[in-house]
């Protein structure tokens, strides 16, 4: 009966299986809207507190009216690498995993114009903007009678049906009235899930003096990038609570003794879109700059792929495998507002520097794409759920003229986007680093953050299976520079 059953259904289970665990939701919004840490290894080594510096290249990403204080040409390029590492707690249980990446991060190319007065430059180039390298890995007992079989079928969901962990029930008249599990709680929840991609620019930006000492710059970017998240997740019956007397499927004799509830899921995004920023910066005097930014929304489309896989084991191995086709989406997404404004003072070689920017996360928008109910629930939730948060940064940068060296460092705090979050779930980073000019022509920058803050996230429904989670990251980002 069951393979007849599942010969009915199976027609049904492309879309339903999509619609039930690759819904998209706020975590897609924040992921694209949440600024990365750029590709300057020199603005990185000062906290990123460069709005009012930005007199190299790295101006296109921090305030592109800074590109008009650049008097020669040049071309930079670079590297990073970056390592996250996650402590997880599941039912009183830790699990660490890290993840890594090396990436070619930027090029970029500087020209100065010729002017009678003022200035005149522009810049193109590529930049790594933002990283999505995340990992959890958990591992506990979920001593409580619920579990991710029994959420599933709440919703009728064709996963535990065709897997053999539920079976229908139909009223008198043989009408069909719901799924029902005899599972119910009291097993090993364990799992992995890997993030990877990045959100990557090609950039146009151009700055002018147009008033003595007051410059103004935009920067044009063309916005691709990618996203890949790979997830497992376990539930075995440890204990032996479902043994060879219990049957999950009544009608199914390969349902008795229940072992182990494999699911794996994949989302691959494609990433395309654009934003503009707009500067200014201002010297106050020979010492003094004050400078402020606007990046307008970036403007994402996704074109997305979802597949998931799965499979259950009962006694003696055996079981069903569950494999349908992949999954077809494409949606529009639109970050908020981002508003910048910074000072630095410079005096004896001694370069200081505060940074503060404005984000209110409650206006990421879902904006084409999808049911525009499903559009109207999802921007409904992200503007209960988001705030406006104030992030700050402040960095130093000292030269040392008899070594040919600049050391550097600094501080930055990003606060959490979630309405009420504790300080803990703010994102903290320490930065240092080291400019070398080997001669007039060629310059090296190394910069090294370590950041740390805690998070916590839901395998299925709220707060009954929650991992608990401490994370820390190390970035290292080297850039080299050659002036005309």
């Amino acid at each position: 009966m069951k393979t007849v059953l599942t010969k009915i259904r199976a027609a049904f289970v492309f879309f339903l299986i999509a619609g039930t665990l690759s819904a998209q939701n706020f975590n897609d919004a924040l992921r694209l809207s949440e600024p990365g840490l750029g590709s300057s290894a020199r603005a990185l080594a000062m906290g990123n507190s460069f709005t009012a510096v930005s007199n190299d290249y790295s101006a296109v990403f921090f305030n592109p009216a800074g590109l008009g204080l650049i008097n020669d040409a040049s071309l930079s390029m670079g590297l990073n690498y970056e390592n996250l590492e996650n402590s997880a707690s599941l039912f009183g249980s830790t699990t660490k995993n890290s993840i890594g990446a090396t990436n070619f991060s930027r090029i970029g190319l500087v020209f100065p114009f010729p002017t009678y007065r003022g200035s005149l430059v522009f810049a193109f180039g590529y930049n790594q903007n933002k990283s999505f390298n995340r990992t959890l890995k958990f591992d506990g007992y979920n001593s409580g009678n619920n579990s991710y079989i029994q959420y599933l079928t709440s919703f009728n969901d064709d996963i535990p049906y065709l897997l053999g962990l539920s079976y229908p029930v139909y009223d008198n008249n043989d009408n069909y009235i719901s799924d029902e599990t005899v599972i119910n709680g009291n097993l090993n929840q364990s799992g992995t899930i890997n993030e990877e991609g990045n959100i990557n620019s090609w950039n146009i930006s151009a700055s002018a003096e147009v008033a003595k000492n007051l410059f103004v710059g935009g920067t044009l970017n063309l916005i691709t990038g990618s996203y890949k998240r790979y997830k497992d997740f376990y539930e075995d019956d440890d204990l032996n609570i479902y043994n060879s007397s219990i049957l999950l499927d009544p009608n199914d004799e390969v349902t008795r003794d229940f072992q182990t509830f494999y699911l794996n899921d994949v989302i691959d995004w494609d990433i395309s879109g654009w934003d503009f920023k707009l500067g200014f910066l201002y010297k106050l005097n020979p010492f003094i700059n004050i400078g402020g930014a606007v990046k307008f929304p970036s403007y994402y489309t996704i074109k997305e792929k979802f597949f998931v896989s799965g499979s259950s084991t009962f006694a003696f191995g055996d079981g069903y495998d569950l494999d349908p086709e992949e999954s077809k989406s494409e949606y529009d997404i639109n970050s908020p507002y981002e508003f910048s404004g910074g000072a630095s003072v410079n005096i004896s070689g001694l370069i200081v520097s505060a940074d503060i920017k404005l984000i209110d996360y409650s206006q990421m928008e879902f904006s084409a794409g999808l049911d525009p109910g499903q559009r109207y629930d999802n921007n409904k939730e992200i503007i209960s759920l988001f705030d406006n948060v104030l992030n700050y940064s402040l960095g130093a940068e000292y030269s040392i003229p008899m070594l040919g060296i600049k050391v550097r460092g600094g501080y930055m705090s990003s606060q959490s986007p979630y309405k009420g979050d504790p300080s803990d779930f703010d994102k903290k980073y320490f930065t240092a680093g080291l400019g070398l000019a080997t001669d007039k022509a060629v310059s090296i920058d190394i910069a090294y953050a370590h950041g740390w803050w805690k998070n916590f996230s839901d395998n299925y429904d709220f707060n009954v299976s929650r991992t608990f989670q401490d994370i820390s990251v190390d970035k290292l980002i080297f850039n080299v520079a050659y002036n005309f």
